[in-house]
């Protein structure tokens, strides 16, 4: 069998798959010229959704494309064939999500950039900062990602709401709401935390009459 990697990190991709399966033969390069010569002929690719759309502008056809990205949105190009079986990468981002949640939100609360620009001037800043505990938080989008986020803000005390395609009992979340109760949620909570897919449904979901109804 043998696997395309189409990928910026291309090399340790290639070193992975190639220890976890010495049995496959695993092409890759970093040519794009190179790439498309080897993707004539190979019946799977691994990588990431920009380049593999455009292997398949090229005319390749390949019969099965595993996605490094949890989200597929440039394989969804109008005018790209879609005969084949593809996959995309969950269970990986969550604690990756979570983590840069979690910096900015305390970031924001302990006035981490103020106390940084105190530093620098060489002034003492005595300000106290807020804490997380009480504060409330919208996960818009409680799939595998929204999932992990709300994890790890439980132990912070934060009270926890969602949105979804539809509501939903969904534990560690208060409520879990549809995507038409969007607005009135916004209005209740001090963070709005937006996971949602790119998908024509959620183009301009955030628009003016939206943020309106967010606390100022």
């Amino acid at each position: 069998m043998r696997v395309l990697i189409a990928e910026q990190d291309h090399p340790l991709y290639a070193q992975l798959l190639r220890d976890a399966a010495p049995d496959l033969e695993v092409l890759t390069s970093g040519d794009s010229a190179e790439l498309s010569r080897l993707a004539a002929d190979c019946p799977v690719w691994l990588g990431q959704p920009d380049l593999l759309a455009t292997l398949l502008r090229q005319g390749h056809h390949p019969q099965w494309l595993q996605s490094t990205w949890a989200g597929i949105t440039p394989l969804l190009a109008d005018g790209l064939p879609r005969d084949y079986r593809l996959t995309r990468a969950v269970g990986i981002y969550g604690q990756v999500m979570a983590e840069f949640v979690l910096t900015y939100m305390l970031g924001h609360e302990r006035e981490v950039l103020a106390r940084l620009v105190s530093q620098v001037e060489r002034k003492w800043d005595n300000r106290m900062g807020q804490s997380l505990a009480g504060r409330k938080a919208l996960i818009v989008g409680t799939g595998d990602i929204g999932q992990s986020v709300a994890e790890f803000l439980l132990p912070f005390g934060v009270q926890l709401y969602g949105i979804a395609s539809q509501g939903r009992e969904q534990a560690p979340f208060i409520e879990v709401a549809g995507l038409d109760q969007l607005g009135r949620l916004v209005g209740e909570v001090d963070y709005v935390i937006n996971l949602l897919p790119n998908t024509p449904d959620t183009h301009d979901l955030y628009d003016a009459a939206l943020f309106k109804q967010f606390k100022p």
